[in-house]
């Protein structure tokens, strides 16, 4: 009987060939988009056909960087991936990591790689990004002198603020010199002292908007002292200087919307806020009012002058209480004082010595107390009331307290 393999050990068996061919694993299809389909978690779903079959292809949520445009059904586009098999479903079918439009891939790379360089370097880092004004009196606008943008941008702009002064550099914005035209429109806006600086135009293909794709115009938004919001394409459109941009807009209306704020709405929250001021102070005083007549009702019923005299007497009766518990004191302290000091009055050694007794030491200084403690011949010290006496031992006499009975040596 022959081998008889699981249909998974097949799909498996396939899987592994598409993934060991190098070929397979990087590789660019161009053709047309079908089935195109943005899935709800991200992942686009879609066909890409010709005129000899079709291809099957997804891109899921965590390659979406990989696309700069909002991609349809028609488009002719190149798709970079790699082929692989599902295995569940046993059939194969394209990972895509980046797709851009067909005759825009050269200019698509450059992009690519200059976002990469820029964004090692640091120029897009949130940290250098400037805030934004709130209420600015000149705004600056590099664009083109005509067309939809610097329209739309002027009409909103006077329509939120009549009062704004708005500078316009008209500068080139597509073909040969619009980067450098851009760049000196930034620069001398910069150097005018307006408070916020819009730079954009209108949507296009990725060769129209090249020119905010330079890395001379990424460098001058950079360096710019002036916060610079870029407004340039359309929703969809992503630019070098729209990274670089301390604020970056949509549309020109919207860039329009974001630098000026409505004259009209902080008109009227001026004026609530007015209303509500003189609200709360009418409240406030009203209260304060019936306060006021209540401790005036108060006061009527209390006298003030009956209550300070009341206080007066009651500090001069404690003052009096106070001075007589003081005296009562110090002269229960006299009293201690003075017994303690006949106390030791009679402890004095001065005292007893003032009544004929003496102190005797022998030549040590040592206080004698026994005749046990000196012989015949020895020098001993009497202090007296006046001074010291120095004698010299010629003989001692022991008494017996109790018998009354001495022994002479």
């Amino acid at each position: 009987m022959k081998n008889a393999y699981s249909v998974g050990q097949v799909n498996r068996y396939v899987k592994n060939m598409f993934t060991q061919d190098f070929f397979l694993q990087k590789i660019y299809v161009k053709g047309e988009v079908s089935n195109c389909k943005y899935h709800t978690s991200g992942h686009i779903y879609f066909s890409l056909k010709d005129e000899t079959g079709t291809l099957s292809c997804v891109m899921f949520a965590g390659h979406r960087r990989g696309l700069a445009f909002s991609m349809k059904n028609g488009d002719k586009v190149i798709v970079g991936g790699s082929v692989d098999v599902y295995e569940r479903d046993g059939r194969y079918q394209l990972y895509a990591r980046e797709i851009t439009l067909e005759g825009a891939g050269a200019l698509y790379e450059r992009y690519l790689a200059l976002k990469q360089e820029l964004e090692e370097m640091g120029m897009f880092a949130q940290e250098y990004k400037q805030t934004i004004p709130r209420f600015i009196k000149r705004l600056g606008v590099v664009t083109a002198p005509t067309g939809a943008a610097v329209q739309d941008i002027r009409n909103i702009s006077l329509r939120r603020n009549p009062y704004l002064q708005i500078i316009l550099y008209p500068a080139l914005v597509q073909g040969a010199g619009a980067a450098e035209s851009i760049v000196k429109g930034i620069r001398m806006l910069d150097a005018a002292g307006v408070d916020v600086i819009i730079v954009g135009r209108g949507g296009g293909s990725i060769e129209d908007l090249w020119a905010f794709n330079e890395e001379i115009v990424a460098r001058a938004i950079f360096e710019c002292r002036t916060p610079v919001i870029s407004a340039v394409g359309h929703e969809t459109d992503f630019t070098i200087a729209d990274f670089v941009a301390d604020l970056r807009a949509p549309t020109p209306s919207a860039a329009a919307e974001l630098a000026v704020d409505d004259f009209r709405s902080v008109a009227e929250s001026v004026f609530l806020y007015r209303q509500r001021f003189y609200r709360a102070m009418s409240n406030q005083l009203d209260s304060d009012r019936n306060r006021l007549k209540q401790l005036q009702m108060r006061l009527g019923y209390l006298s003030p002058q009956s209550r300070l005299r009341e206080q007066r007497q009651r500090l001069v009766d404690l003052e009096d209480a106070v001075r007589g518990g003081m005296d009562r004191k110090m002269k229960g302290y006299r009293h201690e004082l003075e017994l303690y000091l006949e106390r030791f009055g009679g402890l004095s050694p001065l005292r007893k010595l003032n009544q004929g007794f003496a102190y005797v030491a022998d030549q040590n200084r040592k206080t004698l107390t026994s005749v046990e403690q000196v012989k015949n011949g020895d020098t001993i010290y009497v202090s007296v009331t006046d001074g010291t006496i120095e004698a010299q031992v010629c003989g001692t006499e022991k008494e017996d307290r109790i018998h009354g009975e001495g022994q002479k040596q």
